[in-house]
Protein backbone atom coordinates (compact mmCIF):
# COMPACT_ATOMS: atom_id res chain seq x y z
CA UNK A 1 0.00 0.00 0.00
CA UNK A 2 1.11 3.60 -0.57
CA UNK A 3 1.69 5.49 2.67
CA UNK A 4 3.22 8.91 3.24
CA UNK A 5 5.05 8.93 -0.08
CA UNK A 6 6.76 5.57 0.39
CA UNK A 7 5.95 2.04 -0.68
CA UNK A 8 5.15 -0.32 2.16
CA UNK A 9 5.10 -4.08 1.60
CA UNK A 10 2.09 -5.91 2.95
CA UNK A 11 2.58 -8.88 5.26
CA UNK A 12 0.76 -10.85 7.93
CA UNK A 13 2.22 -11.31 11.41
CA UNK A 14 0.81 -13.79 13.91
CA UNK A 15 1.89 -14.93 17.36
CA UNK A 16 3.72 -18.25 16.80
CA UNK A 17 2.74 -19.41 20.30
CA UNK A 18 -0.88 -19.39 19.17
CA UNK A 19 -0.30 -21.50 16.06
CA UNK A 20 -3.07 -24.04 15.56
CA UNK A 21 -1.00 -27.22 15.66
CA UNK A 22 -2.72 -30.28 17.20
CA UNK A 23 -0.48 -30.07 20.25
CA UNK A 24 -1.22 -26.43 20.79
CA UNK A 25 -4.96 -26.61 20.23
CA UNK A 26 -5.77 -28.31 23.52
CA UNK A 27 -4.07 -25.50 25.42
CA UNK A 28 -5.87 -22.71 23.56
CA UNK A 29 -9.54 -23.57 24.02
CA UNK A 30 -11.52 -20.46 24.68
CA UNK A 31 -8.89 -18.18 23.17
CA UNK A 32 -9.72 -15.96 20.27
CA UNK A 33 -8.16 -16.62 16.86
CA UNK A 34 -4.69 -15.13 16.32
CA UNK A 35 -4.80 -11.42 15.64
CA UNK A 36 -3.99 -10.54 12.01
CA UNK A 37 -2.19 -7.26 11.52
CA UNK A 38 -0.58 -5.64 8.49
CA UNK A 39 3.02 -4.64 9.13
CA UNK A 40 5.88 -3.60 6.85
CA UNK A 41 7.93 -6.67 5.98
CA UNK A 42 11.36 -6.58 4.38
CA UNK A 43 11.51 -9.55 2.01
CA UNK A 44 14.14 -8.27 -0.39
CA UNK A 45 16.94 -10.63 -1.35
CA UNK A 46 20.23 -8.73 -1.69
CA UNK A 47 21.19 -8.15 -5.32
CA UNK A 48 24.66 -9.16 -6.54
CA UNK A 49 27.06 -6.47 -5.36
CA UNK A 50 24.64 -5.07 -2.75
CA UNK A 51 27.46 -4.76 -0.22
CA UNK A 52 28.85 -1.96 -2.43
CA UNK A 53 25.75 -0.67 -4.19
CA UNK A 54 27.35 2.54 -5.45
CA UNK A 55 30.35 0.67 -6.87
CA UNK A 56 28.10 -1.93 -8.48
CA UNK A 57 26.07 0.79 -10.17
CA UNK A 58 29.24 2.50 -11.43
CA UNK A 59 30.47 -0.77 -12.98
CA UNK A 60 27.16 -1.49 -14.69
CA UNK A 61 27.08 2.01 -16.15
CA UNK A 62 30.27 1.16 -18.05
CA UNK A 63 28.60 -1.51 -20.21
CA UNK A 64 29.06 -0.60 -23.86
CA UNK A 65 27.35 -3.21 -26.05
CA UNK A 66 24.27 -4.94 -24.66
CA UNK A 67 22.35 -7.44 -26.77
CA UNK A 68 18.60 -7.81 -26.43
CA UNK A 69 18.89 -11.55 -26.76
CA UNK A 70 16.61 -13.74 -28.85
CA UNK A 71 14.94 -16.69 -27.06
CA UNK A 72 14.97 -19.85 -29.23
CA UNK A 73 12.30 -22.57 -29.04
CA UNK A 74 11.94 -26.27 -29.69
CA UNK A 75 9.10 -27.63 -31.78
CA UNK A 76 7.24 -28.58 -28.60
CA UNK A 77 7.24 -24.95 -27.49
CA UNK A 78 9.82 -25.25 -24.74
CA UNK A 79 13.01 -23.22 -24.65
CA UNK A 80 15.83 -24.56 -26.80
CA UNK A 81 18.50 -24.15 -24.14
CA UNK A 82 21.25 -25.75 -26.21
CA UNK A 83 20.80 -23.13 -28.94
CA UNK A 84 20.36 -20.41 -26.34
CA UNK A 85 23.65 -21.31 -24.66
CA UNK A 86 25.44 -21.26 -28.02
CA UNK A 87 24.03 -17.77 -28.68
CA UNK A 88 25.23 -16.45 -25.32
CA UNK A 89 28.66 -18.05 -25.74
CA UNK A 90 29.02 -16.33 -29.12
CA UNK A 91 28.04 -13.00 -27.57
CA UNK A 92 30.75 -13.36 -24.94
CA UNK A 93 33.38 -14.46 -27.48
CA UNK A 94 32.65 -11.41 -29.64
CA UNK A 95 33.01 -8.67 -27.07
CA UNK A 96 29.42 -8.08 -25.92
CA UNK A 97 29.28 -6.76 -22.35
CA UNK A 98 25.73 -7.58 -21.32
CA UNK A 99 22.52 -9.27 -22.41
CA UNK A 100 18.86 -8.49 -21.83
CA UNK A 101 17.00 -11.69 -20.96
CA UNK A 102 13.31 -11.85 -21.80
CA UNK A 103 13.06 -8.38 -23.31
CA UNK A 104 10.85 -7.54 -26.27
CA UNK A 105 13.33 -9.23 -28.60
CA UNK A 106 13.52 -12.22 -26.24
CA UNK A 107 9.71 -12.34 -26.14
CA UNK A 108 9.29 -11.96 -22.41
CA UNK A 109 5.80 -10.74 -23.24
CA UNK A 110 4.97 -14.28 -24.43
CA UNK A 111 6.35 -16.00 -21.33
CA UNK A 112 4.83 -16.86 -18.01
CA UNK A 113 6.82 -15.50 -15.07
CA UNK A 114 7.92 -19.00 -14.13
CA UNK A 115 9.53 -19.43 -17.56
CA UNK A 116 10.95 -15.94 -17.42
CA UNK A 117 12.65 -16.30 -14.05
CA UNK A 118 13.89 -19.78 -14.95
CA UNK A 119 15.61 -18.38 -18.05
CA UNK A 120 17.23 -15.61 -16.02
CA UNK A 121 18.42 -18.17 -13.46
CA UNK A 122 19.77 -20.47 -16.18
CA UNK A 123 21.64 -17.58 -17.81
CA UNK A 124 23.21 -16.47 -14.54
CA UNK A 125 24.17 -20.02 -13.61
CA UNK A 126 25.81 -20.73 -16.97
CA UNK A 127 27.31 -17.36 -17.88
CA UNK A 128 26.98 -14.91 -14.99
CA UNK A 129 30.73 -14.76 -14.39
CA UNK A 130 31.46 -13.82 -18.00
CA UNK A 131 28.71 -11.39 -19.00
CA UNK A 132 26.28 -9.09 -17.22
CA UNK A 133 22.75 -10.46 -17.08
CA UNK A 134 19.97 -7.85 -17.16
CA UNK A 135 16.53 -9.34 -16.59
CA UNK A 136 13.51 -7.68 -18.13
CA UNK A 137 11.33 -7.78 -15.02
CA UNK A 138 9.28 -4.69 -15.78
CA UNK A 139 5.51 -4.64 -15.90
CA UNK A 140 2.61 -2.22 -16.13
CA UNK A 141 1.66 -3.46 -12.65
CA UNK A 142 4.00 -2.11 -9.97
CA UNK A 143 3.29 -5.07 -7.70
CA UNK A 144 4.07 -7.54 -10.45
CA UNK A 145 7.26 -5.68 -11.37
CA UNK A 146 8.39 -5.70 -7.74
CA UNK A 147 7.72 -9.41 -7.32
CA UNK A 148 9.42 -10.39 -10.58
CA UNK A 149 12.40 -8.17 -9.83
CA UNK A 150 12.81 -9.67 -6.37
CA UNK A 151 12.82 -13.11 -7.95
CA UNK A 152 15.29 -12.01 -10.62
CA UNK A 153 17.75 -10.64 -8.08
CA UNK A 154 17.12 -13.70 -5.94
CA UNK A 155 18.45 -15.94 -8.74
CA UNK A 156 21.43 -13.66 -9.33
CA UNK A 157 20.72 -11.26 -12.19
CA UNK A 158 22.98 -8.21 -12.14
CA UNK A 159 20.37 -5.60 -13.06
CA UNK A 160 16.76 -5.14 -14.11
CA UNK A 161 15.18 -3.49 -17.13
CA UNK A 162 12.01 -1.53 -16.36
CA UNK A 163 9.52 -0.01 -18.75
CA UNK A 164 6.92 2.60 -17.87
CA UNK A 165 3.39 1.23 -17.34
CA UNK A 166 1.80 0.68 -20.75
CA UNK A 167 -1.81 0.30 -21.92
CA UNK A 168 -3.26 1.14 -18.50
CA UNK A 169 -1.14 4.29 -18.41
CA UNK A 170 -0.58 6.25 -15.23
CA UNK A 171 0.00 9.92 -14.43
CA UNK A 172 3.38 11.60 -14.22
CA UNK A 173 3.18 11.35 -10.43
CA UNK A 174 2.39 7.66 -10.89
CA UNK A 175 5.46 7.22 -13.10
CA UNK A 176 7.64 8.69 -10.37
CA UNK A 177 6.14 6.43 -7.73
CA UNK A 178 6.42 3.32 -9.95
CA UNK A 179 10.07 3.85 -10.82
CA UNK A 180 11.10 4.81 -7.29
CA UNK A 181 9.47 1.62 -6.01
CA UNK A 182 11.27 -0.68 -8.46
CA UNK A 183 14.61 1.09 -7.99
CA UNK A 184 14.54 0.08 -4.33
CA UNK A 185 14.99 -3.53 -5.46
CA UNK A 186 18.42 -3.06 -7.04
CA UNK A 187 20.25 -1.67 -10.10
CA UNK A 188 17.90 -0.88 -12.98
CA UNK A 189 17.90 0.54 -16.47
CA UNK A 190 14.78 2.46 -17.48
CA UNK A 191 13.44 1.81 -20.99
CA UNK A 192 11.76 4.65 -22.85
CA UNK A 193 10.01 3.48 -26.03
CA UNK A 194 6.86 5.55 -26.64
CA UNK A 195 6.21 3.64 -29.88
CA UNK A 196 5.31 0.62 -27.75
CA UNK A 197 3.96 2.24 -24.56
CA UNK A 198 2.22 5.30 -26.09
CA UNK A 199 3.69 7.38 -23.27
CA UNK A 200 7.00 9.23 -23.26
CA UNK A 201 8.90 9.35 -19.97
CA UNK A 202 9.48 13.09 -19.43
CA UNK A 203 13.02 14.32 -18.96
CA UNK A 204 12.33 15.81 -15.54
CA UNK A 205 11.26 12.39 -14.24
CA UNK A 206 14.55 10.90 -15.43
CA UNK A 207 16.55 13.78 -13.93
CA UNK A 208 14.88 13.07 -10.59
CA UNK A 209 15.59 9.34 -10.80
CA UNK A 210 19.23 10.00 -11.68
CA UNK A 211 20.02 10.74 -8.03
CA UNK A 212 18.99 7.24 -6.91
CA UNK A 213 21.96 4.98 -6.22
CA UNK A 214 20.38 2.08 -8.13
CA UNK A 215 19.55 4.06 -11.27
CA UNK A 216 21.82 2.99 -14.13
CA UNK A 217 20.45 5.15 -16.91
CA UNK A 218 18.05 5.02 -19.84
CA UNK A 219 17.64 2.88 -22.91
CA UNK A 220 16.39 5.74 -25.05
CA UNK A 221 14.44 5.23 -28.28
CA UNK A 222 13.24 8.77 -29.03
CA UNK A 223 16.46 9.80 -30.76
CA UNK A 224 19.71 11.63 -30.36
CA UNK A 225 18.29 15.01 -29.36
CA UNK A 226 17.02 13.44 -26.16
CA UNK A 227 20.32 11.62 -25.64
CA UNK A 228 22.15 14.94 -26.05
CA UNK A 229 20.02 16.49 -23.34
CA UNK A 230 20.50 13.60 -20.94
CA UNK A 231 24.25 13.44 -21.40
CA UNK A 232 24.53 17.17 -20.65
CA UNK A 233 22.74 16.50 -17.36
CA UNK A 234 24.89 13.54 -16.40
CA UNK A 235 22.40 10.79 -17.27
CA UNK A 236 23.89 7.60 -18.72
CA UNK A 237 22.20 6.59 -21.97
CA UNK A 238 22.17 3.58 -24.26
CA UNK A 239 20.70 4.01 -27.71
CA UNK A 240 17.71 1.79 -28.38
CA UNK A 241 17.88 2.42 -32.14
CA UNK A 242 20.40 0.28 -34.02
CA UNK A 243 20.41 2.54 -37.07
CA UNK A 244 21.40 5.56 -34.96
CA UNK A 245 23.57 3.82 -32.37
CA UNK A 246 26.97 4.54 -33.96
CA UNK A 247 26.18 8.26 -34.10
CA UNK A 248 24.64 8.16 -30.63
CA UNK A 249 27.86 6.76 -29.26
CA UNK A 250 30.43 8.84 -31.11
CA UNK A 251 28.57 12.11 -31.79
CA UNK A 252 26.11 12.47 -28.93
CA UNK A 253 27.80 10.94 -25.90
CA UNK A 254 25.75 7.78 -25.43
CA UNK A 255 27.47 5.10 -23.36
CA UNK A 256 26.57 2.44 -25.93
CA UNK A 257 23.64 0.48 -27.31
CA UNK A 258 21.02 -2.08 -26.42
CA UNK A 259 20.99 -3.83 -29.77
CA UNK A 260 18.88 -6.29 -31.73
CA UNK A 261 21.26 -6.52 -34.68
CA UNK A 262 24.08 -7.73 -32.41
CA UNK A 263 22.24 -11.04 -32.10
CA UNK A 264 23.68 -11.95 -35.51
CA UNK A 265 26.77 -9.72 -35.84
CA UNK A 266 27.92 -9.23 -32.23
CA UNK A 267 31.56 -8.61 -33.12
CA UNK A 268 30.82 -5.93 -35.69
CA UNK A 269 28.42 -4.12 -33.41
CA UNK A 270 30.77 -4.31 -30.47
CA UNK A 271 33.60 -2.86 -32.55
CA UNK A 272 31.33 -0.01 -33.74
CA UNK A 273 30.67 0.92 -30.14
CA UNK A 274 34.35 0.83 -29.19
CA UNK A 275 35.77 2.69 -32.19
CA UNK A 276 34.34 5.08 -34.72
CA UNK A 277 33.99 3.55 -38.18
CA UNK A 278 31.67 5.59 -40.38
CA UNK A 279 32.30 3.39 -43.42
CA UNK A 280 31.40 0.14 -41.67
CA UNK A 281 28.37 1.74 -40.06
CA UNK A 282 27.11 2.89 -43.46
CA UNK A 283 27.60 -0.58 -44.94
CA UNK A 284 25.35 -2.08 -42.27
CA UNK A 285 22.46 0.34 -42.65
CA UNK A 286 20.58 -1.67 -45.28
CA UNK A 287 20.81 -4.83 -43.17
CA UNK A 288 19.65 -2.94 -40.08
CA UNK A 289 16.76 -1.47 -42.05
CA UNK A 290 15.70 -4.96 -43.15
CA UNK A 291 15.87 -6.21 -39.55
CA UNK A 292 13.18 -3.66 -38.70
CA UNK A 293 11.01 -3.99 -41.83
CA UNK A 294 8.31 -5.51 -39.60
CA UNK A 295 7.82 -5.07 -35.85
CA UNK A 296 10.64 -6.49 -33.75
CA UNK A 297 11.23 -9.41 -33.10
CA UNK A 298 9.75 -10.78 -36.35
CA UNK A 299 12.70 -10.01 -38.67
CA UNK A 300 15.46 -11.02 -36.22
CA UNK A 301 13.62 -14.29 -35.50
CA UNK A 302 13.42 -14.94 -39.23
CA UNK A 303 17.04 -13.99 -39.83
CA UNK A 304 18.39 -16.24 -37.09
CA UNK A 305 16.39 -19.18 -38.42
CA UNK A 306 17.73 -18.49 -41.92
CA UNK A 307 21.26 -18.48 -40.48
CA UNK A 308 20.68 -21.82 -38.76
CA UNK A 309 21.29 -20.28 -35.32
CA UNK A 310 17.84 -21.24 -34.03
CA UNK A 311 15.10 -23.59 -35.13
CA UNK A 312 12.43 -22.00 -37.36
CA UNK A 313 9.88 -21.99 -34.55
CA UNK A 314 7.69 -18.98 -33.72
CA UNK A 315 5.36 -18.36 -30.82
CA UNK A 316 2.21 -16.63 -32.04
CA UNK A 317 1.28 -13.89 -32.62
CA UNK A 318 4.68 -13.59 -34.33
CA UNK A 319 5.00 -15.13 -37.79
CA UNK A 320 8.00 -15.19 -40.14
CA UNK A 321 8.68 -12.61 -42.83
CA UNK A 322 7.26 -13.28 -46.27
CA UNK A 323 9.34 -15.32 -48.69
CA UNK A 324 9.95 -12.17 -50.75
CA UNK A 325 11.41 -10.45 -47.69
CA UNK A 326 13.42 -13.56 -46.80
CA UNK A 327 14.98 -13.56 -50.27
CA UNK A 328 15.95 -9.92 -49.87
CA UNK A 329 17.35 -10.58 -46.41
CA UNK A 330 19.34 -13.59 -47.57
CA UNK A 331 21.44 -11.39 -49.85
CA UNK A 332 22.10 -8.92 -47.06
CA UNK A 333 23.03 -11.67 -44.61
CA UNK A 334 25.38 -13.35 -47.09
CA UNK A 335 27.31 -10.09 -47.31
CA UNK A 336 28.22 -10.38 -43.61
CA UNK A 337 28.27 -14.17 -43.21
CA UNK A 338 31.89 -14.15 -42.10
CA UNK A 339 30.85 -12.02 -39.13
CA UNK A 340 27.89 -14.18 -38.08
CA UNK A 341 29.30 -16.61 -35.47
CA UNK A 342 27.90 -20.12 -35.77
CA UNK A 343 26.58 -19.60 -39.31
CA UNK A 344 27.92 -21.54 -42.30
CA UNK A 345 25.07 -21.02 -44.75
CA UNK A 346 22.10 -18.74 -45.34
CA UNK A 347 18.84 -20.41 -46.38
CA UNK A 348 15.73 -18.61 -47.57
CA UNK A 349 13.55 -21.45 -46.21
CA UNK A 350 10.05 -22.34 -47.35
CA UNK A 351 6.92 -21.30 -45.52
CA UNK A 352 6.35 -24.95 -44.66
CA UNK A 353 9.69 -25.05 -42.81
CA UNK A 354 8.33 -22.82 -40.06
CA UNK A 355 6.43 -24.04 -37.01
CA UNK A 356 3.91 -21.64 -35.46
CA UNK A 357 2.98 -22.27 -31.84
CA UNK A 358 -0.02 -21.10 -29.85
CA UNK A 359 1.05 -21.74 -26.25
CA UNK A 360 -1.68 -22.42 -23.72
Amino acid sequence: MFESGRVVRQGIQTNPRLARSPAATKHTKGLRSPRRVCVPVNVLAPFPGAEDAAGTTRDLKKLRTITALKTPYLENGKFDLASYDALVANQIANGVDGIIVGGTTGEGQLMGWDEHIMLIAHTVNQFGNDIKVIGNTGSNSTGEALHATEQGFGVGMHAALHINPYYGKTSIAGLRAHFKAVLEEGPAMIYNVPGRTSQDIPEDVVFELNSHQNFLGVKECTGNDRIDSYVKHGVTCWSGNDDEAHGSRHNHGAQGVVSVTSNIIPGLFSSLMESRDDEQNEKLQELIGWLFCEPNPIPINTAMAMCGLVKPVFRLPYVPLSKEQRQKGAELLRAVIDDIPGCSDIKVLEDSDFTLLAPH
